[in-house]
């Protein structure tokens, strides 16, 4: 979830600054947490349209009726745009896709609690507006100009800015879900180590939690077109981010990338400022042609940084964000995998050294080839299905050895089984849905939203 923008601090006069905002994300070990975020479709049940904002069973009156649980409102000008709750969100993306942005937790059993009490309250309010939730990729059906945009205002500013740099940037914004989780680190050292098997892993879970076989009603020849999206969106601010793999990685590296990606706005006294396309390095001298003279606060350099897409998104925390959205009982799994690949140390040295010898051009081919052919991908004289079963039983040692239970004492491997299941099949849940689509359905769209639906 992106925050509510903020400009206040002092300004910031140098770019070791900026350095030591994301250093000081470091954290002991004891300190470390587990952040899951998630999106999902909302759709009218009565003839499977997606809401708008306004209306007595829109968007706003989803949010509203979610503040009886607790929940307290996030505005953006007069507008209703998402909800707050300790240390969890809920927000919208563009075309209206319901995010939580949960909370910092210890256990995978927390966080998998939390995961079910949310969509326990959206399912609860969504019925009694006729609304039906999907965890999907990419909208299964509708065009880009049947999906209402929302009224936040830095949205606008995207919608003005993305076609100029790919061709499929408002697809991402208006027709695509994910799940993702937000994991700690404890120095530079190893935010390097974690950045990087972040990074070289990341198409095997693309092909893992493959979801996005179809649009507009029909199949798209994806298993991920969510995937394929992100190959042309802006190739200013995503992708695999070939210097993470350079020597001399670390806290300033990415604040040299961060400072070349282009800005989209600046929020000052209430009201965002269209800056698209233009550098925070001018913005840094106080030569920001949209802001003259003005320098940035440590609150724009915060919102600079969750403008930029990359597969893993560093911040004072590192965002794995190549999952498609899919079903409740795959949401638990992603933050599974990822704890137990990278906060037990025996897991971590050994996916550090499964991935060390791959080559640039070897991770770049699987970032553009998997969101076609997933785990049937060939990679190095093995389909990637082999490369995602080393995977898991790294991750599946990892959180064995991590030894949290739950008042079952089960440990956090059962959130694994449904990653287990398709590597057994060796074949995507994609997969299997175009196969349900071209038998069971009929060739038709319109079971998926009952069958696939929270």
């Amino acid at each position: 979830m992106s925050a509510p923008s903020q400009s206040g601090g002092a300004p910031v006069i140098d770019k070791r600054q900026l350095i030591d905002y994301i250093a000081s994300g470091s954290k002991p070990r004891p300190q470390w947490r587990i952040g899951t975020e998630h999106e999902k479709f909302v759709f009218h049940r009565r003839d499977l349209s997606r809401p708008s904002y306004e209306g007595a069973d829109g968007i706003r009156a989803l949010l509203e009726r979610l503040q009886r649980f607790g929940w307290q409102k996030v505005m953006d000008g007069d507008n209703l745009i998402g909800l707050s709750q300790d240390a969890a969100g809920i927000s919208l993306e563009p075309g209206g896709q319901f995010e939580l942005s949960g909370a910092p937790l210890a256990t995978l059993h927390e966080t998998c609690g939390e995961l079910h009490r949310h969509l326990r309250q959206v399912r609860e309010v969504a019925g009694e507006l006729d609304l039906g939730m999907l965890g999907m990729g990419f909208d299964p059906k509708w065009r880009r100009e049947d999906v209402p945009w929302m009224p936040k205002r830095r949205y606008a500013i995207m919608r003005r800015y993305m076609p100029q740099k790919g061709t499929l940037g408002l697809d991402m914004m208006l027709r695509t879900c994910t799940v993702q989780v937000n994991l700690d680190y404890a120095d530079e050292a190893d935010m390097v180590t974690k950045f990087r098997v972040g990074l070289a892993l990341q198409p095997l879970t693309v092909a893992l939690f493959a979801n996005s076989p179809f649009m507009e009603g029909k199949p798209n020849g994806f298993v991920s077109y969510r995937g394929h999206v992100w190959t042309d969106t802006d190739p200013d601010r995503s992708g695999m981010l070939p210097f993470v793999f350079e020597s001399g990685m670390g806290f300033e590296r990415y604040v040299d990338y961060m400072l070349d990606v282009p800005m989209y706005f600046v929020y000052r006294d209430g009201q965002y400022i269209d800056v698209a396309g233009q550098s925070f390095r001018d913005f840094l001298k106080g030569k920001l042609p949209g802001l003259p003279g003005a320098l940035p606060t440590l609150g724009d350099w915060s919102d600079h940084l969750t403008t930029a897409f990359p597969e893993v998104r560093l911040k004072k925390y590192l965002e794995m964000r190549g999952a498609d959205g899919g079903p409740w009982r795959r949401l638990c799994a992603l933050p599974a995998l990822w704890t137990g690949l990278l906060y037990e140390q025996t897991a971590l040295d050994a996916v550090a050294a499964m991935i060390e010898d791959w080559t640039a051009a070897e991770r770049e081919a699987l970032h553009m080839t998997v969101p076609r052919q997933g785990l049937a991908t060939p990679f190095r004289g093995r389909l990637l299905n082999d490369w995602a079963k080393e995977m898991l039983a790294i991750a599946r040692d990892g959180l064995r050895r991590r030894a949290e239970l739950d008042t079952t004492k089960d440990d956090e491997r059962v959130y694994l089984e449904p990653l287990l299941e398709i590597v057994d099949r060796g074949r995507t849940p994609a997969e299997l849905l175009l196969e349900e689509f071209n038998t069971r359905w009929g060739g038709r769209i319109e079971p998926l939203y009952d069958e696939q639906a929270y």
